[in-house]
């Protein structure tokens, strides 16, 4: 959940921030089940059980690529590994000329996605046309979409993706919430691959719509479920154009409800999933997610996040925080960072142990632990 709010962060001392937050933590969830209430009980069976995902954007420019005699692969209905056998050896031409869909056509060759990315936000103009690097992923309608990737993702056997939450959206990709570049996804990622080491590729994922500030989207799963089928296809688009290369998945506070309504589909390569600074991830246990993978949470005593109930009504509330000790995840170190939006910064323990978390199977296999062993801090 991205952001605090200006009343929040204008407070200096640190035990007024404590009960300024724990109030209004208090009264948003009084009004969220005071909505409820007078919504139940005819809005109950659309609250009631898991969210279900909303249709995907049809990407720009679809019209023309189905009119194209050569027969392209659907972006609707074709499959990543589809895809990626039917453009294998794809002329170039077809980046320029359909931007709009190969640059976030799942399974397309890596270079062609790059190529097409690269005109697409050079058809859009400024700010976009002036960003460096390299992009798997652009769409500036509404409040975009966006992945950017720090590594060399054609080589890489390891490959990491950060999925962030609350208010992040392509204006703010690269500058960060507010101006401050500590809340940028594009910075955490660049943070995350300079602590991993160069044998990894890190993607830094904004391929849904994140709720706007911490209200009833935010307590809800419907954009988060949205959010999960299009990371379920994002991934097996990784496994089809690197299918030697294993997956780590790094969630962020809604980022992390969304890696969590996605694990149990998600295939083989991820072998990591990390929840940090979560509000829950809509299930209580970690063998509830139903994933083979290893399960990682952290949360910080001093992130805000702590104060929403680990609880689950008529639909809103995402359940048992990741990091509560009976949730049954392997806890890292997050002692040093300093709120809700640190825990990638440079210097951070928790930094470190996402960048081993990052790199893979033996490089870092604590025992599952209680927060308080940790430095964690408990909901």
């Amino acid at each position: 959940m991205g952001a605090t709010t200006p009343g929040w962060r204008s407070l200096a001392d640190p035990e007024a921030k404590g009960r300024a937050m724990r109030s209004r933590l208090g009264r948003w969830a009084l009004a969220v089940l005071s909505a409820v209430l007078v919504a139940a009980p005819a809005a109950n069976a659309v609250l009631d059980g898991p969210a279900t995902a909303g249709p995907a954007a049809v990407p720009i420019g679809t019209a023309a690529w189905r009119a194209d005699p050569r027969h392209l692969p659907d972006p609707a209905t074709a499959t990543p590994a589809a895809v990626h056998a039917a453009l294998a050896g794809a002329p170039r031409s077809l980046a320029t000329r359909y931007p709009g869909v190969v640059g976030e056509l799942d399974g397309a060759p890596i270079a062609l996605r790059y190529q097409a990315n690269r005109a697409a936000m050079a058809a859009a103009g400024a700010p976009y046309a002036g960003w460096h690097g390299r992009y798997l992923l652009f769409d500036p309608r509404g409040d975009g979409r966006v992945a950017q990737v720090f590594g060399d993702l054609s080589t890489a056997d390891r490959i990491a993706v950060l999925v962030p939450g609350v208010d992040d959206r392509l204006a703010n990709f690269r500058r960060g919430l507010g101006g401050k570049a500590y809340r940028s996804p594009a910075v955490q990622a660049a943070n995350l691959y300079r602590a991993s080491g160069a044998r990894i590729a890190v993607i830094a994922w904004l391929g849904y719509a994140t709720p706007r500030g911490v209200g009833i989207d935010a307590a809800r799963e419907r954009l988060a479920a949205t959010g999960a089928v299009a990371l379920r296809r994002f991934v097996a688009g990784l496994t089809a154009v690197r299918p030697h290369a294993t997956i780590a998945l790094l969630g962020h506070s809604y980022g992390s409800t969304v890696l969590g309504l996605a694990a149990r589909y998600l295939p083989r390569q991820v072998t990591d999933i990390a929840l940090f600074g979560s509000p829950g991830v809509g299930v209580g246990t970690a063998s509830a997610l139903h994933t083979p993978a290893r399960v990682w949470a952290g949360q910080s005593t001093k992130d805000w996040i702590r104060y929403v109930p680990g609880l689950r009504l008529f639909g809103f509330g995402h359940g048992r925080k990741p990091a509560d000790p009976a949730f049954g995840a392997r806890i890292f170190p997050t002692a040093d960072v300093g709120d809700h939006d640190h825990y990638l910064a440079p210097g951070t323990d928790s930094l470190a142990a996402l960048a081993r978390i990052a790199l893979g199977p033996g490089h870092f296999a604590p025992a599952r632990t209680a927060l308080a062993a940790s430095g964690g801090g408990a909901a």
